[in-house]
């Protein structure tokens, strides 16, 4: 079992790299939450229709992708770690590398839950006026 739990951890962290929302959906149970640690911005709770919803939002704000370089997986029962650095340039022209660290909770081989540690900081001065300019150019803003 935590070989393949491992496989979907990565699977998804490969959906996220592409903005890849029917690969990242497979690897969700409907019931699936993500909560991004921190104090920032975009710090907090997802649920899996904002977790699909964000991941495609990946392939506007980061056209080349993520580029993960994966340092460690550890997998244990149903949970696993990964730990990776993301390599990515951001729609304008910004390159965005950060740090992260994300703990996997599986059910029946797919994600119920996922706590993510990164800079929130970097995330809310880099990808956060990006998210805001996109929202304005929403017809309903």
């Amino acid at each position: 079992m935590t070989e393949s739990n491992k496989d979907v951890a990565l699977a998804f962290i490969t959906a996220m790299d592409k903005g890849d929302t029917e690969a990242a959906a497979r690897c969700l149970d409907p019931e699936a939450v993500t909560i991004a640690k921190g104090f920032g911005k975009l710090s907090g709770e997802r649920r899996y229709g904002t977790i699909v919803g964000t991941i495609g939002a990946f392939r506007e704000l980061m056209p080349e992708g993520m580029n993960p370089v994966i340092h460690s997986v550890t997998s244990e029962n149903d949970r696993v770690v990964v730990e990776f650095e993301g390599n990515a340039v951001l729609a304008n022209g910004t390159p965005y590398c950060n740090q992260y660290c994300m703990v996997f909770t599986l059910r029946e081989g797919r994600i119920v839950s996922v706590n993510e540690y990164y800079c929130t900081i970097l995330a809310d001065a880099a990808i956060g006026p990006l998210l805001e300019a996109r929202a304005e150019a929403l017809p309903w803003s």
